[in-house]
């Protein structure tokens, strides 16, 4: 990992791999971690509430103490680690609906700067779903209502004109 990560979406990923991992013998491992990542994948995808912090450190906190094996006991970890350290990153995603890292999908958004595109077209030819638009040697624009943020027309673009914030 590095400072490109998205910590939030780490914490995400080692959560998934605990509550799949989860036996199911216990509540605070199986529905907790449940709820928790719930929680996160609200706030990955640009649906979360500033409560869900304090929620989720609450409920990290319960899990940790209540588990009975060691499984439940450290799937918060990830989780309150992040909070403690990177707890801006969560902010961002809850009350700026932006990733920093720009990892996080639903919060990525693409734009086509009219005054580098050319007009090659090499946007809207590769991308998956018809949201670009524009006439060859003419600056294209995104359709933000269609575009699934697949990323595919940033890195064809030769001329650095699709732009990702």
């Amino acid at each position: 990992m590095d400072e490109d990560d998205c910590m939030v979406d780490i914490a995400k990923f080692f959560l998934t791999f605990s509550q799949d991992e989860s036996c199911g013998k216990c509540t605070p491992c199986r529905e907790g971690t449940q709820r928790m990542l719930e929680i996160i994948e609200r706030i990955t995808t640009g649906q979360g509430v500033a409560e869900d912090i304090p929620r989720l450190e609450r409920l990290a906190k319960l899990i940790r103490k209540s588990s009975l094996c060691g499984l439940g006991r450290a799937a918060p970890n990830p989780v309150l680690s992040t909070l403690t350290y990177f707890r801006a990153e969560y902010e961002a995603h809850i009350h700026q609906k932006r990733c920093p890292s720009l990892k996080c999908t639903a919060l990525v958004h693409y734009e086509i700067d009219p005054v580098k595109c050319v007009g090659c077209t090499a946007c809207a030819r590769h991308c998956p779903v018809p949201c670009i638009a524009g006439k060859p040697k003419a600056p294209h624009v995104i359709d933000q209502a269609h575009c699934i943020r697949c990323g595919r027309c940033f890195s064809v673009c030769r001329f650095d004109a699709v732009h990702r914030a």
